[in-house]
Protein backbone atom coordinates (compact mmCIF):
# COMPACT_ATOMS: atom_id res chain seq x y z
CA UNK A 1 0.00 0.00 0.00
CA UNK A 2 0.79 3.35 -0.88
CA UNK A 3 2.04 5.94 1.96
CA UNK A 4 -0.95 8.38 3.18
CA UNK A 5 0.38 11.90 3.09
CA UNK A 6 -1.17 14.84 5.04
CA UNK A 7 -2.35 17.27 3.38
CA UNK A 8 -0.51 20.46 4.86
CA UNK A 9 -3.09 22.90 6.96
CA UNK A 10 -3.46 26.42 5.40
CA UNK A 11 -3.33 29.51 7.67
CA UNK A 12 -6.26 31.30 6.31
CA UNK A 13 -8.55 29.84 3.36
CA UNK A 14 -8.55 31.98 0.69
CA UNK A 15 -12.28 31.88 0.37
CA UNK A 16 -12.04 34.15 3.52
CA UNK A 17 -9.14 36.13 3.24
CA UNK A 18 -11.08 39.45 2.81
CA UNK A 19 -13.64 38.76 5.47
CA UNK A 20 -10.23 37.81 7.90
CA UNK A 21 -8.69 41.41 6.60
CA UNK A 22 -12.17 43.06 7.97
CA UNK A 23 -11.94 40.88 11.20
CA UNK A 24 -8.53 41.35 11.40
CA UNK A 25 -9.13 45.42 11.98
CA UNK A 26 -11.47 44.98 14.47
CA UNK A 27 -8.50 43.72 17.02
CA UNK A 28 -7.00 46.88 16.44
CA UNK A 29 -9.71 48.89 17.56
CA UNK A 30 -10.40 46.89 21.05
CA UNK A 31 -6.49 47.18 21.56
CA UNK A 32 -6.32 50.78 20.96
CA UNK A 33 -8.93 51.18 23.28
CA UNK A 34 -8.04 48.87 26.35
CA UNK A 35 -4.79 50.15 26.58
CA UNK A 36 -6.14 53.83 26.71
CA UNK A 37 -7.29 52.74 30.21
CA UNK A 38 -3.98 52.07 31.52
CA UNK A 39 -3.35 55.68 30.60
CA UNK A 40 -6.17 57.01 32.31
CA UNK A 41 -5.73 54.99 35.30
CA UNK A 42 -2.70 57.03 36.17
CA UNK A 43 -4.36 60.78 34.68
CA UNK A 44 -7.06 59.75 36.97
CA UNK A 45 -4.56 59.15 39.42
CA UNK A 46 -3.31 62.58 39.21
CA UNK A 47 -6.16 64.77 38.10
CA UNK A 48 -8.65 64.10 40.70
CA UNK A 49 -6.17 63.02 43.75
CA UNK A 50 -7.42 59.60 43.37
CA UNK A 51 -5.53 56.52 45.55
CA UNK A 52 -4.49 53.32 42.75
CA UNK A 53 -7.31 51.40 44.52
CA UNK A 54 -10.17 54.29 44.03
CA UNK A 55 -8.40 54.83 40.33
CA UNK A 56 -8.66 51.13 39.67
CA UNK A 57 -12.96 51.74 38.73
CA UNK A 58 -11.95 52.57 35.29
CA UNK A 59 -10.96 48.98 34.65
CA UNK A 60 -13.75 47.80 37.18
CA UNK A 61 -16.57 49.47 34.94
CA UNK A 62 -15.19 47.89 31.66
CA UNK A 63 -14.64 44.72 32.64
CA UNK A 64 -17.71 44.73 34.48
CA UNK A 65 -19.36 45.34 30.78
CA UNK A 66 -17.55 42.53 29.57
CA UNK A 67 -18.50 40.10 32.17
CA UNK A 68 -22.04 40.94 31.95
CA UNK A 69 -22.64 41.41 28.33
CA UNK A 70 -20.63 38.56 26.85
CA UNK A 71 -23.38 35.93 27.30
CA UNK A 72 -26.02 37.88 25.99
CA UNK A 73 -23.80 38.64 23.29
CA UNK A 74 -23.23 34.80 22.30
CA UNK A 75 -26.83 34.11 22.69
CA UNK A 76 -27.26 37.37 20.11
CA UNK A 77 -24.80 35.96 17.99
CA UNK A 78 -25.99 32.42 17.46
CA UNK A 79 -29.35 34.30 16.58
CA UNK A 80 -28.46 36.84 14.34
CA UNK A 81 -24.84 35.84 13.09
CA UNK A 82 -21.52 37.62 13.39
CA UNK A 83 -21.95 40.44 11.07
CA UNK A 84 -24.88 41.57 13.56
CA UNK A 85 -22.78 41.29 16.52
CA UNK A 86 -19.77 43.35 15.31
CA UNK A 87 -22.35 45.97 14.35
CA UNK A 88 -24.19 46.25 17.11
CA UNK A 89 -21.25 46.06 19.08
CA UNK A 90 -19.76 49.25 17.17
CA UNK A 91 -22.87 51.05 17.69
CA UNK A 92 -22.52 50.68 21.47
CA UNK A 93 -19.17 51.70 21.27
CA UNK A 94 -20.05 55.00 19.57
CA UNK A 95 -22.12 55.64 22.37
CA UNK A 96 -19.82 55.21 25.09
CA UNK A 97 -17.42 56.95 23.12
CA UNK A 98 -19.52 60.01 22.79
CA UNK A 99 -20.93 59.92 26.56
CA UNK A 100 -17.25 61.55 27.57
CA UNK A 101 -18.47 64.91 26.47
CA UNK A 102 -20.96 65.25 28.69
CA UNK A 103 -18.51 64.14 31.19
CA UNK A 104 -16.54 66.20 30.28
CA UNK A 105 -19.19 69.09 30.33
CA UNK A 106 -19.69 68.23 34.03
CA UNK A 107 -16.81 66.99 34.71
CA UNK A 108 -17.93 64.23 36.89
CA UNK A 109 -15.79 60.46 37.38
CA UNK A 110 -19.25 58.86 37.81
CA UNK A 111 -20.13 59.65 34.46
CA UNK A 112 -16.62 58.66 32.86
CA UNK A 113 -17.36 55.27 34.33
CA UNK A 114 -20.62 55.21 33.12
CA UNK A 115 -19.75 56.11 29.43
CA UNK A 116 -16.64 53.33 30.05
CA UNK A 117 -18.83 51.12 30.80
CA UNK A 118 -21.46 51.35 27.64
CA UNK A 119 -18.08 51.18 25.70
CA UNK A 120 -17.02 47.97 27.19
CA UNK A 121 -20.45 46.39 25.99
CA UNK A 122 -19.10 47.36 22.87
CA UNK A 123 -16.13 45.88 23.14
CA UNK A 124 -17.73 42.85 24.51
CA UNK A 125 -19.73 42.02 21.83
CA UNK A 126 -17.16 42.83 19.64
CA UNK A 127 -14.93 40.87 20.77
CA UNK A 128 -17.15 37.87 21.47
CA UNK A 129 -18.08 37.78 17.68
CA UNK A 130 -14.72 38.17 16.28
CA UNK A 131 -12.51 35.85 18.15
CA UNK A 132 -14.27 32.58 17.60
CA UNK A 133 -14.98 34.04 13.68
CA UNK A 134 -11.37 34.61 13.06
CA UNK A 135 -10.02 30.96 14.83
CA UNK A 136 -12.76 28.93 12.68
CA UNK A 137 -12.03 30.99 8.98
CA UNK A 138 -9.94 27.73 7.94
CA UNK A 139 -8.60 24.87 8.81
CA UNK A 140 -8.65 23.74 12.75
CA UNK A 141 -5.47 22.66 13.45
CA UNK A 142 -4.21 26.17 12.92
CA UNK A 143 -7.10 27.96 14.85
CA UNK A 144 -4.38 29.30 17.38
CA UNK A 145 -1.56 30.26 14.95
CA UNK A 146 -4.72 32.35 13.05
CA UNK A 147 -5.74 33.72 16.35
CA UNK A 148 -2.30 34.51 17.13
CA UNK A 149 -1.65 36.55 13.86
CA UNK A 150 -5.35 38.27 14.00
CA UNK A 151 -4.36 39.33 17.76
CA UNK A 152 -0.88 40.75 16.27
CA UNK A 153 -2.87 43.86 15.24
CA UNK A 154 -5.02 43.93 18.84
CA UNK A 155 -1.10 43.98 19.96
CA UNK A 156 0.20 47.24 17.18
CA UNK A 157 -3.35 48.89 18.81
CA UNK A 158 -2.08 48.57 22.45
CA UNK A 159 0.97 50.36 21.33
CA UNK A 160 -0.83 53.42 19.81
CA UNK A 161 -3.03 53.73 22.67
CA UNK A 162 -1.04 55.15 25.01
CA UNK A 163 0.69 56.87 22.95
CA UNK A 164 -1.11 59.08 21.57
CA UNK A 165 -3.47 59.46 24.62
CA UNK A 166 0.16 60.10 27.05
CA UNK A 167 1.07 62.62 25.00
CA UNK A 168 -2.25 64.35 25.24
CA UNK A 169 -2.78 63.86 28.77
CA UNK A 170 0.71 64.20 30.20
CA UNK A 171 2.50 66.84 28.29
CA UNK A 172 -0.25 68.86 29.69
CA UNK A 173 -0.79 67.69 33.20
CA UNK A 174 -0.97 71.03 35.43
CA UNK A 175 -4.24 71.97 32.99
CA UNK A 176 -5.57 68.69 33.66
CA UNK A 177 -5.42 69.27 37.43
CA UNK A 178 -7.45 72.41 37.20
CA UNK A 179 -9.86 71.13 35.43
CA UNK A 180 -10.49 67.84 36.96
CA UNK A 181 -9.42 65.73 34.29
CA UNK A 182 -11.01 66.89 30.95
CA UNK A 183 -8.99 66.86 27.64
CA UNK A 184 -11.07 63.46 26.50
CA UNK A 185 -13.93 64.44 24.66
CA UNK A 186 -12.29 65.60 21.78
CA UNK A 187 -10.18 62.33 21.29
CA UNK A 188 -12.66 60.21 22.35
CA UNK A 189 -15.28 62.16 19.78
CA UNK A 190 -13.07 61.14 17.03
CA UNK A 191 -12.81 57.42 17.85
CA UNK A 192 -16.94 57.51 18.00
CA UNK A 193 -16.75 59.10 14.44
CA UNK A 194 -14.61 56.68 13.30
CA UNK A 195 -16.40 53.60 15.07
CA UNK A 196 -19.14 54.57 13.33
CA UNK A 197 -17.90 54.64 9.48
CA UNK A 198 -16.98 51.14 11.01
CA UNK A 199 -20.40 50.47 11.18
CA UNK A 200 -21.43 51.53 8.08
CA UNK A 201 -18.88 49.67 6.39
CA UNK A 202 -19.96 46.59 8.41
CA UNK A 203 -23.68 46.72 7.35
CA UNK A 204 -22.56 46.80 3.65
CA UNK A 205 -20.07 43.83 3.33
CA UNK A 206 -20.91 40.11 3.65
CA UNK A 207 -19.83 38.12 6.30
CA UNK A 208 -20.18 34.12 5.59
CA UNK A 209 -21.27 32.85 8.42
CA UNK A 210 -18.89 29.69 9.93
CA UNK A 211 -20.70 26.74 10.88
CA UNK A 212 -19.53 23.32 12.69
CA UNK A 213 -21.23 20.30 10.67
CA UNK A 214 -22.43 19.57 14.06
CA UNK A 215 -24.10 22.44 14.02
CA UNK A 216 -25.91 22.65 10.40
CA UNK A 217 -29.04 21.04 12.17
CA UNK A 218 -30.04 23.01 15.41
CA UNK A 219 -27.43 25.67 16.11
CA UNK A 220 -30.01 27.31 18.21
CA UNK A 221 -30.04 24.63 20.32
CA UNK A 222 -26.79 24.91 21.57
CA UNK A 223 -28.10 28.22 23.67
CA UNK A 224 -30.19 26.05 26.08
CA UNK A 225 -29.87 24.64 29.26
CA UNK A 226 -28.59 21.18 27.72
CA UNK A 227 -26.05 22.68 26.19
CA UNK A 228 -24.73 25.16 28.97
CA UNK A 229 -24.27 21.55 31.16
CA UNK A 230 -22.86 19.89 28.68
CA UNK A 231 -20.24 22.61 28.16
CA UNK A 232 -19.46 22.66 31.92
CA UNK A 233 -19.15 18.98 31.62
CA UNK A 234 -15.89 19.83 28.99
CA UNK A 235 -12.85 19.54 31.50
CA UNK A 236 -10.52 21.24 28.88
CA UNK A 237 -13.00 23.93 28.40
CA UNK A 238 -13.11 24.54 31.89
CA UNK A 239 -9.94 24.85 32.94
CA UNK A 240 -9.00 27.01 29.80
CA UNK A 241 -12.01 29.39 31.03
CA UNK A 242 -10.19 29.57 34.59
CA UNK A 243 -6.43 29.61 33.16
CA UNK A 244 -7.73 32.70 30.71
CA UNK A 245 -9.54 34.58 33.75
CA UNK A 246 -6.28 34.18 35.41
CA UNK A 247 -4.55 35.37 32.64
CA UNK A 248 -6.69 38.21 32.29
CA UNK A 249 -6.07 39.30 36.18
CA UNK A 250 -1.84 39.28 35.12
CA UNK A 251 -2.62 41.16 32.13
CA UNK A 252 -4.88 44.26 32.77
CA UNK A 253 -3.33 44.61 36.88
CA UNK A 254 -0.17 44.89 35.00
CA UNK A 255 -1.14 47.19 32.68
CA UNK A 256 -2.79 49.01 34.67
CA UNK A 257 0.02 49.63 37.09
CA UNK A 258 3.32 49.55 35.03
CA UNK A 259 3.38 53.50 35.03
CA UNK A 260 2.87 53.60 38.11
CA UNK A 261 6.06 51.28 39.01
CA UNK A 262 7.94 52.89 37.03
CA UNK A 263 7.71 56.28 38.00
CA UNK A 264 7.17 54.93 41.95
CA UNK A 265 10.80 55.95 42.45
CA UNK A 266 10.33 59.91 40.94
CA UNK A 267 12.90 59.31 38.59
CA UNK A 268 11.40 59.06 35.64
CA UNK A 269 7.94 61.11 34.25
CA UNK A 270 4.26 60.15 33.40
CA UNK A 271 5.03 61.38 29.72
CA UNK A 272 7.98 59.10 29.32
CA UNK A 273 6.86 56.22 31.74
CA UNK A 274 3.48 56.22 28.99
CA UNK A 275 5.80 55.95 25.87
CA UNK A 276 7.74 53.09 27.63
CA UNK A 277 4.55 51.67 27.81
CA UNK A 278 3.82 51.74 24.70
CA UNK A 279 7.26 50.76 22.88
CA UNK A 280 8.87 48.90 25.63
CA UNK A 281 5.91 46.81 26.89
CA UNK A 282 3.07 46.96 24.63
CA UNK A 283 6.13 46.67 21.47
CA UNK A 284 7.43 43.63 22.60
CA UNK A 285 3.25 42.59 23.24
CA UNK A 286 3.60 43.20 19.69
CA UNK A 287 5.92 41.32 18.18
CA UNK A 288 5.71 38.18 20.51
CA UNK A 289 2.07 37.91 18.64
CA UNK A 290 3.65 37.93 15.59
CA UNK A 291 6.67 36.01 16.49
CA UNK A 292 4.08 33.68 18.31
CA UNK A 293 2.02 33.38 14.77
CA UNK A 294 4.80 31.84 13.39
CA UNK A 295 6.15 29.59 15.92
CA UNK A 296 3.29 28.00 16.35
CA UNK A 297 3.18 26.91 12.32
CA UNK A 298 6.10 25.36 13.26
CA UNK A 299 5.60 23.89 17.23
CA UNK A 300 2.54 22.75 18.64
CA UNK A 301 0.72 25.90 20.89
CA UNK A 302 0.10 24.18 23.96
CA UNK A 303 4.04 23.81 24.35
CA UNK A 304 4.62 27.68 23.27
CA UNK A 305 1.98 28.58 25.53
CA UNK A 306 4.06 26.12 28.69
CA UNK A 307 7.58 27.71 27.37
CA UNK A 308 5.88 31.58 27.96
CA UNK A 309 3.86 30.58 30.92
CA UNK A 310 7.39 29.58 32.88
CA UNK A 311 9.47 33.05 31.75
CA UNK A 312 6.09 35.11 32.77
CA UNK A 313 6.25 33.39 35.98
CA UNK A 314 10.20 33.86 36.49
CA UNK A 315 9.86 37.87 35.04
CA UNK A 316 7.03 38.55 37.56
CA UNK A 317 9.34 36.91 40.66
CA UNK A 318 12.07 39.08 39.01
CA UNK A 319 9.60 42.47 39.36
CA UNK A 320 8.76 41.79 43.11
CA UNK A 321 12.46 40.98 44.34
CA UNK A 322 14.15 43.92 42.01
CA UNK A 323 11.49 46.97 43.86
CA UNK A 324 12.13 49.06 40.72
CA UNK A 325 14.86 49.93 39.07
CA UNK A 326 15.92 49.32 35.03
CA UNK A 327 16.21 45.28 36.04
CA UNK A 328 12.67 45.42 37.00
CA UNK A 329 11.49 47.32 34.48
CA UNK A 330 13.17 45.16 31.93
CA UNK A 331 11.52 41.87 33.51
CA UNK A 332 8.58 43.85 33.58
CA UNK A 333 8.70 44.21 29.58
CA UNK A 334 9.92 41.31 29.09
CA UNK A 335 6.26 40.04 30.66
CA UNK A 336 4.47 41.47 27.73
CA UNK A 337 6.66 39.54 25.27
CA UNK A 338 5.87 35.90 26.81
CA UNK A 339 1.76 36.97 27.60
CA UNK A 340 2.01 37.92 24.16
CA UNK A 341 0.44 34.65 22.93
CA UNK A 342 -1.47 33.83 26.01
CA UNK A 343 -5.08 34.77 25.39
CA UNK A 344 -5.29 34.25 21.79
CA UNK A 345 -3.97 30.47 22.57
CA UNK A 346 -5.57 29.66 25.26
CA UNK A 347 -8.69 31.01 24.26
CA UNK A 348 -8.46 28.65 20.63
CA UNK A 349 -7.23 25.60 22.10
CA UNK A 350 -10.25 25.60 25.16
CA UNK A 351 -12.61 25.85 22.00
CA UNK A 352 -11.03 22.58 20.20
CA UNK A 353 -13.45 20.18 19.99
CA UNK A 354 -16.72 21.47 21.19
CA UNK A 355 -18.59 21.50 17.84
CA UNK A 356 -21.98 23.43 17.88
CA UNK A 357 -21.15 24.80 21.49
CA UNK A 358 -18.10 26.94 20.14
CA UNK A 359 -20.27 30.17 20.08
CA UNK A 360 -21.42 29.38 23.62
CA UNK A 361 -18.43 28.82 24.57
CA UNK A 362 -16.91 32.03 23.22
CA UNK A 363 -19.22 33.56 25.32
CA UNK A 364 -18.02 32.48 28.44
CA UNK A 365 -14.48 32.84 27.41
CA UNK A 366 -15.81 36.87 26.66
CA UNK A 367 -16.89 36.91 30.22
CA UNK A 368 -13.42 36.52 31.95
CA UNK A 369 -12.26 40.02 31.78
CA UNK A 370 -14.31 40.12 34.78
CA UNK A 371 -10.53 38.96 36.10
CA UNK A 372 -9.08 42.36 34.97
CA UNK A 373 -11.26 44.34 37.28
CA UNK A 374 -10.82 41.56 40.31
CA UNK A 375 -7.06 41.72 39.77
CA UNK A 376 -6.80 45.69 39.35
CA UNK A 377 -8.55 46.29 42.14
CA UNK A 378 -6.65 43.33 44.38
CA UNK A 379 -3.04 44.89 43.11
CA UNK A 380 -3.82 48.53 43.65
CA UNK A 381 -5.13 47.41 47.38
CA UNK A 382 -1.53 45.53 48.04
CA UNK A 383 0.22 48.76 46.18
CA UNK A 384 -1.34 51.06 48.36
CA UNK A 385 -1.01 48.99 51.60
CA UNK A 386 2.28 46.96 50.69
CA UNK A 387 4.03 48.79 48.15
CA UNK A 388 4.00 48.90 44.55
CA UNK A 389 6.91 45.95 44.25
CA UNK A 390 4.91 43.22 46.28
CA UNK A 391 1.79 43.93 44.48
CA UNK A 392 3.20 41.93 41.23
CA UNK A 393 2.51 38.46 43.36
CA UNK A 394 -0.99 38.96 41.99
CA UNK A 395 -0.27 38.41 38.40
CA UNK A 396 2.60 36.13 39.48
CA UNK A 397 -0.11 33.51 41.34
CA UNK A 398 -2.09 34.39 37.92
CA UNK A 399 0.56 33.51 35.43
CA UNK A 400 1.31 30.58 37.53
CA UNK A 401 -2.50 29.03 36.51
CA UNK A 402 -2.11 29.50 32.56
CA UNK A 403 1.50 27.52 33.53
CA UNK A 404 -0.89 24.47 35.15
CA UNK A 405 -3.01 24.80 32.10
CA UNK A 406 -0.67 24.11 29.83
CA UNK A 407 1.02 21.28 31.75
CA UNK A 408 -1.93 19.76 31.35
CA UNK A 409 -3.00 20.21 27.77
CA UNK A 410 0.18 18.81 27.14
CA UNK A 411 0.29 15.45 29.41
CA UNK A 412 -3.44 15.51 27.66
CA UNK A 413 -1.98 15.58 24.15
CA UNK A 414 0.45 13.40 25.43
CA UNK A 415 -1.77 10.52 26.56
CA UNK A 416 -3.99 10.88 23.54
CA UNK A 417 -1.24 10.15 21.12
CA UNK A 418 0.19 7.02 22.79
Amino acid sequence: MGEVKTQKATLIDKRYLIPFILIASLFFLWGFSRSILDVLNKHFQDAMDMSKTESALIQVAVYTAYFLMALPAGLFIVKKGYRSGVVLGLLLFAVGAFMFIPGEAVGSFELFLAALFVLGCGLAFLETAANPYAATLGDPRTSASRLNLAQSLNGMGCIFGPLIFGQILFNNEASASADGGSQLAIPYSVLGIIVLVAAVIFTRVKLPEIKNEESDKDEASASGKAAIKKLWSQKLFVFGLAAIFCYEIAEIAINSFFINYVTDDGTISNDTASTMLAFGGLGLFFTGRLIGSRVMSRIRAEKVLLFCGCCTVLCTLIVVFAGGGMLGIVALCACYLFESIMFPTIFALSLNGLGRLTKLGSSFLMMSPIGGAIGTLTMGYVADTAGMSLSFLVPMASYGVVLLFALYYVSRKSLTNR
